[in-house]
């Protein structure tokens, strides 16, 4: 981790981007305080298609429990009924 100031960020933007994209993370301050963080961006997905593909078998079993209710013509007429 690298920690800079504004003034030196700005003046040195383009090797803080290279240190960023071998992976280090840099981090910009004001007056002492953290006011930026500068995170590699991640090259993998955050999700696996084995996850996604265990979610959508997840939802594929939902939707096979939901029983349909009445229809709307049915609640109308059982309404005009009472």
């Amino acid at each position: 981790m690298h920690t800079t100031g504004i003034f030196e960020a700005k003046n040195n933007f383009s090797a803080l981007i290279e240190q960023v994209e071998k992976g280090e993370e840099v981090r910009i301050t004001r007056h002492g305080k953290e006011v930026v963080r500068m995170l590699p961006v991640r090259r993998k997905p955050v999700i696996t298609d084995e996850q996604i593909e265990r979610e959508l078998s997840q939802i594929d079993a939902l939707h096979a429990s939901i029983k349909p209710g009445p229809t709307v013509r049915e609640l109308r007429d059982e309404g005009r009924q009472e």
